[in-house]
């Protein structure tokens, strides 16, 4: 299907999307819900992933939400059986944490999915799966910008598994089991953010700080290089992975094509925050052993396959985030991301 009209494709279509009440799929879920689609969301709610009802405040009448791990095959099969779509955001994404307890990310990052995906083969095959991945599996970049072709060597067990499970979706499209696709996403960041939560990356940190009224903190000399992505485009980007017609073209990196150093995003949050300029610190040891210096994304072959280019700027995105987060404590934050269970089917 041509790209310019991906957004009618989801009209009436079922979808189901896994780890629908974080940060990234409560986004794409509301969206999905605006463009007429019949949501089903599946969410574990495990602590510390960032899932909460909150996310969907509002919306509650144009998704369904089961409580349920994805590993469970016989909550999910008529839900799975009935999708037009699959958005697999299901997982961890806290690389620091990996490190300490690396059971835990095994088991909600490569257990959990190969057992999902156990059950995507066995009652629709012909689902079109989408899996949100990470830039990180590139580990430490041996050039710049870093396209799709770049080795694989992870710094960290939450990379590891990230690869271990894209691996799983790619091999099963090579033994034309399932028709699936993996996204490398650079840093996303907007509204939803679980900024609670430590150890949700370099951008959810500066917001953190600067919400709490803290100067913000910049490990290093700041000159580290991102592209961060607005989360409104990151979903655009999933939709369209979700209708394209893809070939051999099932891995694709999606990042922004503005590049800026760590420093100059921290001077932007804390200059529209009215705080004073940012600090540069010394890498905690933990941290600095985990650090992938510079990172940005070769965009061509997204935005050839997808028809897609993010065009949300960081002033933009940095505006936007904060106005969403505007009057909101970290405490309140927190108070918000508790699960009400009474609303989980």
């Amino acid at each position: 299907m041509k790209n310019q009209n991906f957004q009618d494709y989801y009209s009436g279509k079922k979808v189901l999307v896994t780890g629908g009440l974080g940060f990234i799929g409560s986004n794409l879920s509301l969206t999905l819900g605006r463009l007429g689609a019949s949501v089903v969301i599946v969410d574990s709610l495990v602590p510390g992933c960032g899932g909460a009802l909150q996310n969907i405040a509002g919306a509650e009448g144009d998704v369904c939400c089961i409580h349920a791990d994805i590993k469970d095959q016989e909550a999910l099969e008529p839900y799975i059986r009935e999708a037009k779509v699959i958005f697999n955001l299901a997982g961890e994404i806290a690389h620091l944490s990996s490190i300490w307890n690396a059971d835990r990310d095994l088991a909600l990052n490569v257990s959990s999915q190969l057992a999902f995906l156990d059950s995507c083969v066995k009652f629709n095959p012909a689902a079109r799966i989408v899996y949100t991945s990470t830039r990180q599996v590139y580990g430490v970049p041996g050039y710049l910008p870093v396209d799709e072709a770049h080795p694989l060597m992870p710094v960290d067990f939450n990379g590891i598994h990230k690869l271990a499970a894209a691996q799983y979706h790619l091999l099963l499209w090579k033994i034309k089991q399932l028709d699936t696709a993996v996204l490398y996403l650079t840093n996303v960041y907007g509204p939803r953010m679980a900024l609670h939560l430590p150890h949700q990356g370099v951008l959810a940190t500066f917001l953190r700080q600067a919400i709490a009224g803290h100067q913000i903190r910049v490990f290093g000399d700041g000159q580290q290089q991102r592209d961060p992505l607005y989360v409104d485009d990151a979903v655009e980007a999933i939709l369209r992975t979700g209708v394209a017609t893809l070939g051999v073209n099932r891995s694709l990196n999606i990042g922004h094509p503005e590049v800026w150093s760590v420093h100059e995003i921290a001077r932007q949050i804390s200059q529209v925050t009215d705080l004073p300029h940012p600090v540069l610190c010394a890498f905690p040891p933990d941290r600095q052993l985990i650090d992938i210096g510079s990172y940005y994304t070769d965009i061509r072959l997204s935005e050839s396959v997808l028809g897609w280019r993010a065009t949300t700027s960081l002033s933009q995105g940095i505006a936007q985030s904060l106005s969403f987060f505007g009057g909101q404590t970290l405490t309140h934050l927190e108070q918000l991301a508790k699960p009400n269970q009474e609303q989980l089917v």
